[in-house]
């Protein structure tokens, strides 16, 4: 989208993320229930401001986020960083925020020091899935029917990809 610009959240985009979280929630990405009063900080020790890229326009109005972090504290783990959380406006969709926020990332992950970049999506969400695709990801498993949303066993696939011209866990 032109004219988007990524950066690392501050501890004031507290506001903005969370209504944008809010606004975004759908049963076609989201296990959990719709958030309610009262809502929960957008922050806290699991989701800190370093491990949220932010999009936004010119005028600095949050576009989306992303949220970037290593997948378990295991140091054997460390060359990995997993995607848990991607949200985009409705305002801003179809107009490349996502695809600029997934690019932004594969950016952070490697001066992070990672060579592999992880996902899990939901298997109707097929937006979501072609997106990844797309940029490079493959489907690496598939848990059936992990979970059970409005009254549907939903499967739980498991994507990734290489961030690194030579994959040194594939090309060993």
């Amino acid at each position: 989208m032109s004219g988007t610009h990524i950066r690392r959240a501050r501890p004031a985009d507290e506001d903005a993320l969370a209504v944008l979280d809010r606004e975004t929630w759908s049963p076609l990405h989201a296990v959990t229930p719709r958030p309610a009063p009262p809502y929960a900080p957008f922050f806290d020790e699991r989701h800190r401001p370093e491990d949220i890229l932010v999009a936004e326009d010119a005028r600095g109005t949050v576009l989306g986020y992303l949220r970037l972090v290593a997948p378990t504290p295991l140091p054997s783990n460390g060359h990995v960083r997993q995607i848990q959380g991607l949200a985009v406006a409705d305002g801003a969709r179809g107009k490349g925020v996502a695809r600029a926020l997934l690019r932004a990332s594969f950016d952070e992950a490697r001066r992070q020091g990672a060579y592999r970049m992880t996902l899990r999506v939901l298997g109707h969400n097929t937006p979501a899935r072609t997106l990844y695709a797309s940029e490079g990801f493959a489907v690496e498993g598939v848990l059936p029917g992990e979970f059970r949303l409005d009254g549907r066993y939903v499967d739980d696939v498991l994507m990734g990809r290489s961030l690194v011209v030579a994959d040194p866990v594939r090309d060993r």
